[in-house]
């Protein structure tokens, strides 16, 4: 029991002695912390109206923002430390023991903070567009730091690493998808009658883009059949029910007109040995 006193005397002296000597010291790191605070907190404000302003993208607006509030109150972190006689050395030491640990285990998630900055100053696409990539496609949602998410005609969000948005092969085609089809006549009909039939179809319906002219006219001559390829443009998100309306309305069309889609033929000849 009296080595218990004696401890909490000694504990407790030291305190004292301690408030003592540093009892400014520790009443001026408390003001410098709090100047810190409020300082982090208008840097990070200012910053942002600076980049509103001048029409900055929102996404690396704010990483700027808060890395900028975090080195000034980690500043002010170090100057109120020593201002109570602590030392940093050891601190920064450690620190960059852990960063360089930290880094290896994570190497990925940093290069993919790396490339969503990248995506974000040089605007390869933006939100609203059409990208594929890597076999899958669908219309920007959300650009992130880490990663970018996409949503498709079958309303899947599809989340792409931003790292493979800068090493790969990608394709933007902005708000529309192009739909690439063919179909055959017969031989006995005329191309430009069946041409102008698909191009009424396609003028027509309203989903199909008046941006971009649509192509229609002779792919190939195959062995059954005069076959037209068609090339036109529709908005992503119904990419595949436009293309089956538009299949629909130009084989009536092409009934209408009294155009044939031949059957595939094949013609046979039986040669009869003589004897």
């Amino acid at each position: 029991m009296e080595q218990e006193i004696q401890s909490l005397q000694k504990f407790y002296t030291i305190v004292i002695e301690f408030l003592t000597n540093y009892s400014f010291q520790l009443v001026g790191a408390l003001i410098i912390v709090v100047i810190g605070w409020f300082a982090s907190k208008s840097v990070f404000k200012m910053l942002m109206k600076l980049f509103l302003k001048h029409h900055f993208d929102v996404t690396l607006s704010k990483f700027i923002a808060h890395v900028a509030r975090v080195l000034v109150l980690a500043a002010m972190m170090v100057i109120a430390l020593g201002k109570i006689g602590i030392s940093i050395a050891p601190f920064v030491a450690a620190i960059g023991a852990v960063s360089l640990t930290a880094g290896l285990a994570l190497q990925g998630s940093v290069a993919n903070y790396a490339a969503g900055i990248l995506l974000i100053i040089s605007r390869p696409f933006k939100i609203g567009d059409t990208i594929a990539i890597a076999n899958v496609y669908g219309v920007v949602e959300e650009i992130k730091l880490a990663y970018t998410t996409l949503r498709n005609e079958d309303e899947e969000m599809i989340t792409i690493p931003n790292k493979r948005l800068i090493g790969d092969i990608m394709v933007n085609s902005f708000e529309y998808r192009i739909v690439e089809s063919s179909i055959g006549i017969d031989y006995k009909d005329e191309p430009k009658l069946a041409i102008e039939a698909i191009k009424e179809v396609l003028a027509l319906h309203p989903t199909v883009s008046k941006t971009h002219e649509p192509i229609i006219g002779i792919a190939q001559f195959g062995e059954s059949s005069i076959d037209l390829g068609l090339r036109y443009w529709v908005p992503t998100k119904s990419y595949f029910k436009t293309q089956y309306a538009i299949n629909l309305a130009i084989l009536e069309a092409l009934q209408l007109k009294g155009i044939t889609i031949p059957y595939p033929q094949r013609e046979i000849k039986i040669l009869q040995e003589k004897i």
